[in-house]
């Protein structure tokens, strides 16, 4: 138990390093006045709540996939593997959503198990490759997440304290990026470092950081003209006691919001990577993959939707869930309403 435990933590302490810095980021703003007005808001408006909770059903159906336990001949299996392959068979090829042959006219072999949004082409359950899709969707987004925050916040706040030559070689990195169509940039830096999740995040993470810092770049100018940063300064405190005590903490709202809609923007840019080909391995349950895979379905006789319809359904929900949240928290951390 004790070898399974630490390759369990050896594979998934990225994940739960990112689990460790929310709970920080929200732990932290807890104590903070305009957190705290903000959150009293956030809880009367019922869109923003039933989208919280929609995302966190995801996350909690991600973790399930996540995490593995112990399986015969020393192996290990997803949570949603224990729960729901071992229960419902596989079959040998299509099979419509609760039917019960299988979708060929030469051979409709009677299915072993019901299957209720069908089958697709190697006879995998639609329904959990579906839900095995939104770990990899919740990954790629936490990993792109933990590398482009850190690295746009820092680069903003820098670039808005300082400015002079500090904002201009800033101000010079970005625009270059910005200047490059994001889409075949992130094939460019794909194609080199091969596919794969790592990969995937790394490449959205470096296209990805331009935006944020921007945001954070104009706001870190407009906080360090406050009466707050001045005294600060005439107090004598150094520039990283300025920068981490006052400023971070007042653009930090900014920072949370840009990360809910970036994590949406990742999860569409991992279904369209997966779509042109360059995205998830071969293999790798992912919504990218089932609506790549969906495309040449519909042209068969008879017609298979379901594959592509079950990604794209999924993934319109949890986009849809993380704009309105993050509409939401720009509604309740409003300055104007402070």
């Amino acid at each position: 138990m004790g070898a399974f435990f630490n390759h369990w933590l050896a594979r998934n302490c990225i994940t739960l390093l990112g689990f460790a810095l929310v709970a920080w980021v929200l732990w932290s703003g807890s104590h903070h006045e305009r957190w705290q007005r903000a959150w009293r808001r956030f809880r009367g408006d019922k869109i923003g709540m039933a989208a919280l909770i929609v995302t966190c059903i995801y996350l909690f159906i991600g973790a399930l996939e996540v995490i593995h336990i112990p399986g015969g001949k020393g192996g290990s299996r997803s949570v949603i593997d224990v729960l729901f392959a071992a229960r419902i068979p596989s079959e040998k090829t299509y099979s419509a959503p609760m039917e019960s042959h299988l979708l060929s006219s030469v051979d409709p072999t009677p299915l072993r198990g019901r299957h209720l949004l069908g089958t697709d082409a190697l006879g995998k359950d639609v329904l959990i490759e579906t839900l095995k899709g939104c770990s990899t969707a919740l990954i790629i987004g936490g990993l792109t997440s933990l590398i482009y925050i850190p690295l746009g916040t820092l680069a903003g706040l820098c670039a808005g304290y300082f400015r002079r030559r500090v904002d201009d070689a800033i101000q010079y990195i970005y625009s270059t990026l910005a200047a490059i169509p994001q889409i075949l940039l992130l094939i460019a830096i794909i194609m080199v470092l091969d596919k794969g999740l790592w990969q995937m995040s790394l490449a959205l993470g470096i296209t990805g950081w331009v935006g944020l810092c921007r945001l954070i770049r104009g706001e870190t100018m407009r906080q360090s003209e406050r009466t707050y940063v001045m005294a600060a300064r005439a107090l004598g405190q150094s520039h990283w006691q300025i920068i981490s005590r006052h400023v971070l903490p007042n653009v930090m709202h900014l920072v949370i919001i840009n990360a809910v809609l970036g994590f949406s923007g990742v999860v569409l840019a991992e279904a369209t990577l997966g779509y042109l080909g360059v995205g998830s391995p071969v293999g790798t349950p992912s919504w990218g993959n089932m609506i790549d895979g969906g495309r040449s379905e519909l042209s068969r006789d008879p017609l298979v939707w379901w594959n592509l319809t079950a990604a794209g359904i999924a993934l319109f929900i949890l986009v849809l869930a993380l704009n309105l949240l993050a509409d939401s928290l720009r509604r309740a951390f409003d300055p104007k309403r402070s």
